[in-house]
């Protein structure tokens, strides 16, 4: 269902509109709920600044990794996640100025990419992201980086919101991918897009003749254009899934490759298996002029 839905959404067809017309009466009620929610919501101001990094669409569009970069130029961070995937529930400090201190399992998979990523930065996963933030006030933060926040619309924060660079379907949840209208991108303070204001560049480690791909990550097709020569077969799980390590044995016996060929965020859950691992390393460069408004708002914030 959806690898369904990602089709429709992301490589829209002219033969998908029939089921897309079928699902508007649904989106226009999605958008229409939406948008009370966020006429009627109150704002509360936690003392201390909050920079939401979001999207308007549904899945990835390189929200961890925009965060690791950005978030790498202040000090007294604390990333904020509702800790997607993970097995546990409840308020969790992930790491504590770099220390790491719960499981991956414990935080979900982007959560701790993030702790792993940010050695001078504290991470708290938690559902409710209002106790998050009175937790890490507490615990001293400086700066609060809330990820996947723009729909936390009873958070006083600045909103940066990611675009993808292409975008096939305007229309909201199910009969496309937006959370809310796509005009309500202008209700961010930044809202960027890739490819323009901000670039991905790729690495690679420990490349073999024979890999296959496999990877838990949301539109997995948008990796295609990263491979590395010597891949010869994918396998997408959902996004989040964690990882068999006998059945990855099996997979790479069935194939006869060398290794496996997976992304950062795939790779914190792949720690103590014993197979030969190769790795997608994507980084982000971000225009200077996101850093500054960033720091312009950290900086001029006052409570």
């Amino acid at each position: 269902m959806t690898k369904f839905f990602e089709t429709i959404w992301f490589k829209t067809k002219w033969y998908h509109w029939l089921i897309i017309a079928i699902l508007l009466p649904f989106g226009f009620v999605w958008g229409v709920l939406m948008s009370l929610r966020r006429a009627f919501a109150v704002q509360k101001d936690y003392g201390l600044p909050v920079v939401s990094i979001g999207n308007l669409i549904v899945g990835g569009t390189g929200k961890t990794p925009f965060i690791i970069e950005l978030a790498s130029y202040f000090n007294g961070v604390f990333v904020i996640s509702r800790g997607y995937g993970r097995k546990s529930k409840g308020l969790i400090e992930v790491s504590h100025n770099g220390k790491i201190q719960a499981s991956v399992e414990e935080s979900g998979d982007e959560a701790m990419l993030i702790a792993k990523s940010l050695p001078k930065a504290s991470v708290i996963v938690s559902e409710d992201r209002k106790a998050g933030i009175a937790y890490a006030k507490d615990r001293g933060a400086k700066v609060i980086f809330l990820d996947d926040g723009f729909n936390q619309v009873e958070i006083k924060k600045f909103d940066i919101i990611l675009e993808p660079p292409h975008i096939a379907n305007y229309l909201p949840f199910p009969a496309g991918p937006f959370r809310e209208w796509w005009f309500y991108t202008k209700k961010a303070d930044l809202a960027v897009r890739e490819d323009i204001d901000f670039h991905r560049y790729v690495a690679y480690e420990n490349l073999k003749p024979n890999m296959i791909l496999v990877t838990a990550i949301a539109n997995p097709t948008r990796l295609d254009k990263f491979l590395p020569q010597g891949v010869i077969g994918k396998y997408y799980f959902d996004d989040h899934a964690y990882f068999d390590e006998e059945k990855l044995g099996l997979l790479l016996n069935k194939n006869n490759a060398d290794s496996l060929l997976v992304t950062e965020k795939d790779a914190v859950k792949l720690v103590n298996f014993k197979l030969p691992i190769s790795k997608i390393k994507l980084k982000l460069e971000l225009q200077k002029s996101i850093i500054a408004k960033a720091n312009s708002y950290i900086k001029g914030y006052k409570a």
